[in-house]
């Protein structure tokens, strides 16, 4: 009788164990699960955030050379002008002609500026208007920058689209009306959306390779752009660059992020621009 109530005594606590091991197993596979995806979404956050600092080095370096090229237009004239004033001391050109082609380069080289500096604010209106509606999730993925007088939106391809696909995904659509509301508001500028991807190969049915699926996005954006938020078509331009425009070389899954992207382009129109700017003034 002794022996088999501390038989079942024995098998109780090891029954008692074993459940007590499996509760401990469990708790440790779910907060192993919890720390991998808390790890995998802190690793992309990361990879984001490098991603919008590389960007703004990127713009830095260029308007640091937008200033140094100012510069060197400046010291040209400079230059221009007192070898027009060794000329005419030389020539004996009178002082009141010369002072007249003077005044007519330099309304001119005012008017350009004048047309340059208009149209640069604009677009830095235009970018910071864009900036501030887009919450500090949304400006993860997205990066708007004024390059050359030129506005640019890049957009991540996970935020637009489904994995390996030319449908935009649900989580979009807020950000896209965004951008079109900026669109509409801004009539006298042209629209490109542009496709581009890394250089991993694709093949899907109806989808040939990286060509088919950069140029599919950016059809499936601007008819996003005109049949949910009512962007003229007009406007717009579809186009797509394959894996042929990176911003960085492919060999990194870094370099692969920024690659996979859609651009919006927003232009002024050429030839509103070219009628501000005019004929230059006739010179002797």
């Amino acid at each position: 009788m002794k022996k088999n109530i501390l038989f079942y005594a024995l098998a109780a606590a090891l029954t008692l164990s074993s459940c007590a091991s499996k509760k401990a197993l469990t708790e440790c596979q779910n907060e192993n699960k919890s720390l991998t995806t808390s790890l995998q979404n802190t690793r992309e956050d990361l990879a984001a955030k490098n991603a919008r600092l590389q960007s703004l080095e990127e713009q830095l370096a260029s308007q640091k050379a937008a200033l140094a090229a100012q510069t060197a237009t400046l010291a040209a004239l400079q230059s221009s002008l007192d070898k027009s004033l060794t000329n005419a001391s030389q020539n004996n050109i009178s002082i009141e002609k010369l002072v007249d082609q003077i005044n007519e380069s330099n309304q001119y080289i005012r008017h350009l500026v004048e047309v340059k500096s208009k149209s640069d604010s604009l677009n830095l209106v235009l970018q910071n208007n864009l900036t501030r509606s887009l919450s500090k999730e949304e400006l993860k993925e997205v990066d708007v920058q004024v390059l050359k007088g030129v506005v640019y939106i890049s957009l991540a391809d996970n935020m637009l689209y489904k994995s390996g696909s030319y449908e935009i995904n649900d989580r979009a659509a807020e950000t896209l009306s965004k951008i079109a509301k900026i669109i509409t508001d801004y009539k006298d500028y042209d629209v490109l959306i542009e496709g581009n991807t890394d250089n991993v190969p694709i093949s899907k049915q109806n989808i040939r390779n990286n060509w088919d699926l950069s140029c599919l996005r950016a059809s499936s954006v601007v008819q996003a752009l005109q049949t949910k938020y009512g962007v003229d078509p007009k406007r717009l331009t579809a186009g797509g660059r394959g894996e042929y425009n990176p911003l960085e070389s492919n060999d990194t899954a870094l370099g692969k992020q920024r690659n996979r992207r859609t651009q919006i382009i927003i232009t002024p129109k050429l030839d509103e621009f070219m009628e501000l700017i005019g004929k230059a003034p006739e010179t002797e």
